[in-house]
């Protein structure tokens, strides 16, 4: 190999959650050399770090990867959708909505019953107890000490209001919906610290950029992994920048870790041959068992000035950027205000649906993101686990060919029905007498959407919820990418350790759960 000639122990394909937490662990060791390299620049754009820049930060193309799905063959109009994922050190979660869900135990019993062995709810709970750092302290099941923050902000007069909406509904309050029963309605738990956004690059990457034996590579896209036979024996970056090391780990996400297989020929033979690629391991699950959240969303517009929605612009913003200087407080600082976890029907094991509320509403009829005139809350919900499945795949093989995403949204009867209870239990909530006084009436999507049809077509016209997993998921059956090491069948010296790896999604959202999945990687990969 030409290029570079220093040896690493581990090559971290991706900054983004995964990547910084296994660039953290594993470097702790100090006889180890790891390299992480991530595409995108630095996390320094100080919107990065106030807890709702997201908003300005989320349309930046210089921090931000646009893929373009496929149409939807099941969308009215065939419409196709946009996917967001962040580009930048720290990856989606110095992007993303900072809501911090552990998924349920359940889900990972399950991963495990169906041979992702050491992936259970106890290995994973212990991992999520040594990554975190709680503000409200260690109870049991939250941890302290570790270096992510997470916290659980006091909710406004709407926030509670719309708790005891919940109640009224026949849900259970909850104050730590990561605590021991979750099921219910509550505050939503967070990766804020004092202030300020707690994303991967700031809780893991910057407390080990000091260490000797880590170096960190930003603003360099890894363009193929270089393989000789079947062995992965370092990666190849833009400007042809060559790096060796004894294992490489794709923590590039469930988009690009796929794409990095079949690029370097891992993959389905007959779709490898069918885009120009040269088969070098036939292994038919990469970029398969695509699974994705499908949101439902609604707004409602409020009687009295109680959201944010004005908060945001003005004189108003001038003040709270202000008091977020001087105190990190205020409007500035917060996230999604509300979460609810429920069942669909009484005869579903643990919850099934997902519902996010929030006390700002965006103008969908703008040309650009702006906040509706005037006073409103808005909520979005899908199906926790949906069993529709997509696929991502190549195009060609040129590495600058955008993938081929197909999402296959809805497909699944199971999840139209859980779509079409969330879509009533949401109404049944803003109908309680707690926001009796408050929500004036439904603006989107309006009342006249009242069918199951009705209800289906509304949603497939909706956004996803930027939580793709699967496409290159553990287990130990033929379509299986990568075994509970999450070393990739029939390749020496490559893992896999990502969202990519999920055999199915968690009851959450995705980014503290692939965060604790990567604190427990590190356990398996330190042991060998």
């Amino acid at each position: 190999m030409s290029g570079e000639l220093v040896a690493y122990d581990h090559i971290i394909v991706g900054g983004g959650s995964a990547g910084c937490v296994l660039a953290y662990r594993l470097s702790a060791d100090p006889k180890r050399k790891v390299l992480l390299i991530e595409a995108g620049p630095a996390d320094q754009s100080p919107f990065l770090h106030v807890p709702m820049g997201y908003g300005r930060t989320v349309t930046d193309p210089r921090l931000m990867w646009f893929y373009e799905t496929e149409p939807d063959a099941h969308h009215p109009t065939g419409r196709s959708y946009t996917w967001l994922r962040g580009k930048v050190l720290g990856g989606s979660s110095a992007v993303n909505g900072m809501i911090y869900l552990r998924g349920h135990p359940g889900d990972y019993d399950g991963w495990e019953a169906a041979g992702a062995a050491g992936w259970g709810g106890s290995a994973m709970e212990r991992a999520f107890r040594e990554m975190e750092d709680h503000e409200s302290g260690a109870d049991g099941v939250r941890g302290v000490g570790g270096p992510l923050g997470v916290s659980i902000l006091p909710l406004s007069k709407l926030g509670r209001a719309v708790v005891a909406a919940g109640v009224q509904a026949g849900l259970a309050a909850r104050d730590d919906l990561n605590g021991p029963e979750r099921e219910g309605i509550g505050a939503t738990p967070c990766t804020i610290r004092r202030g300020r956004r707690s994303s991967a690059g700031q809780a893991f990457v910057r407390a080990a950029r000091r260490r000797t034996n880590l170096r960190v590579i930003t603003g360099s896209r890894v363009r193929r992994l270089l393989l000789e036979g079947r062995q992965a024996v370092g990666v190849e970056c833009e400007g042809g920048q060559r790096h060796r090391g004894a294992e490489v780990i794709l923590s590039a996400g469930a988009i690009h870790s796929p794409m990095l297989l079949m690029q370097a020929g891992v993959g389905p033979a007959e779709a490898l041959r069918g885009a120009g690629v040269e088969v070098v391991h036939h292994l038919p699950g990469v970029g398969a068992n695509l699974r994705e959240h499908k949101l439902y969303s609604t707004q409602l517009k409020l009687r009295r000035p109680m959201s944010r929605n004005h908060e945001y612009s003005g004189p108003r913003l001038v003040a709270n950027v202000a008091r977020y200087i001087l105190l990190r407080d205020g409007p500035l600082a917060r996230t999604f205000d509300v979460n609810a976890l429920v069942r669909s029907s009484a005869g579903e094991p643990r919850p099934d649906l997902q519902i996010t509320f929030n006390e700002t509403a965006v103008d969908a009829s703008s040309s650009k993101p702006a906040f509706q005139r005037w006073h409103a809350i808005s909520a979005f919900g899908y199906p926790l686990r949906p069993e529709s499945v997509g696929c991502i795949s190549l195009r060609s093989p040129d590495p600058d060919a955008p993938p081929l995403i197909r999402t296959n949204y809805l497909l699944a009867d199971s999840d139209r029905r859980r779509t079409v209870a969330l879509a009533r239990i949401m109404r049944r909530i803003f109908a309680q007498p707690a926001l009796a006084g408050i929500v004036e009436r439904e603006t989107y999507p309006g009342p006249e959407v009242e069918t199951d049809e009705d209800i289906i077509r509304s949603c497939h016209g909706d956004q996803s919820a930027a939580h793709a997993v699967g496409t290159c998921r553990i287990g130990q059956d033929p379509m299986a990418v990568v075994d509970p090491q999450l070393r990739v069948h029939g390749v020496g010296g490559l893992r896999v350790m990502d969202c990519s790896v999920m055999p199915t999604q968690v009851s959450g959202n995705t980014n503290g759960p692939v965060m604790g999945m990567a604190w427990r990687a590190a356990d398996l990969i330190l042991q060998t």
